[in-house]
């Protein structure tokens, strides 16, 4: 097999796979241009992964199951937003105690629901419908292969990556939410609130983690504990990676998702220790952050 027969299924898979890193990354960066380090990522891919999936079970309807998913998400990040900016509550302590509330509590709903703590699965519903597109565009050499076919929540994502660009950089309300995180002051000397736009940030990742984990348990069409595993935390370190800008998350992410999809089809080609390959991703993410430390203290001159 070629080359180039190895690659195009490693690089379309990396691209469904970077999407949950991408969302969350991007709802991630409003709150961190606001100002402050979200670490409840994490959390909220899990609570949106929970109940998007149940309530497109119970429901019937894919639309209202993802909607619904990402309005409990939303609802949790209020909940940590509320707490940290107007409780003045330690923000590492609130975001890791809300990653470890929605694991444990969708364990334990779980379990009151289904009688199980292991994998729910949810065979009748609906599938992610796929993007159709013309056939010419399909017949194009390796992009055609790579770009076209996906679920529909991907060409979403990149939609969102566009509009978040547009919002960072070119409305009043990116304005004052950069203005906020580089200082405060000069907002409220404006009479505006930063409070009001720290929780926009926060309600923002909730937004987009609620879709990351709807696309996780929807397109499995079943809820696994912990199914977020490490998105969140990885979501944080694309964030650094990709210089906290829009363009730049999304390579970010792409790196990762590559590294992942690597990791999927390692584990039937590669003789290799099954832990090992397992842990490639989080080893990818480990080496970026320490070359990514390198460059900036290089950049610096210290």
């Amino acid at each position: 097999m070629s080359n180039s027969q190895y690659s195009i299924p490693l690089v379309y898979n990396a691209v469904e796979i970077m999407t949950p890193f991408l969302l969350a990354a991007i709802g991630g960066l409003f709150t961190e241009l606001s100002g402050m380090l979200n670490i409840a990522l994490e959390g909220l891919i899990l609570a949106g992964a929970f109940f998007s999936v149940v309530f497109a079970a119970a429901t019937g309807s894919l639309l209202l199951g993802i909607l619904l998913g990402i309005l409990c998400a939303m609802l949790l990040s209020a909940l940590f937003g509320a707490i940290t900016i107007y409780l003045r509550a330690n923000v590492f302590i609130t975001g890791l105690a809300t990653n470890l509330f929605a694991s444990g509590f969708t364990i334990v709903l779980a379990y009151q629901i289904f009688k199980t703590k292991g994998v729910i699965q949810f065979p009748n519903i609906p599938k992610l419908p796929v993007l159709s597109v013309p056939a010419f565009l399909q017949r194009i050499p390796f992009v055609g292969d790579v770009l076209f076919g996906h679920n529909v929540i991907v060409y979403i994502t990149w939609l969102i990556v566009v509009v978040a660009a547009v919002v960072i950089y070119r409305t009043p309300f990116g304005m004052h939410l950069r203005g906020t995180g580089m200082n405060e002051q000069t907002i409220v000397s404006l009479g505006l609130s930063p409070r009001r736009y720290q929780l926009s940030g926060i309600l923002i990742s909730g937004f987009t983690c609620g879709l990351a984990g709807s696309m996780l348990t929807i397109q499995l069409a079943a809820f696994v504990p912990e199914i977020s595993a490490g998105r969140g935390w990885i979501a944080l370190v694309a964030i650094y990676l990709g210089n906290r800008t829009p363009l730049g998350i999304f390579i970010a992410s792409f790196v990762f998702g590559l590294a992942e999809s690597f990791s999927n089809y390692a584990q039937g080609a590669i003789k290799l220790p099954v832990d090992f390959i397992l842990a490639f991703p989080y080893v990818v993410t480990v080496a970026a952050m320490i070359l990514y430390a390198i460059w900036r203290h290089a950049r610096s001159g210290k």
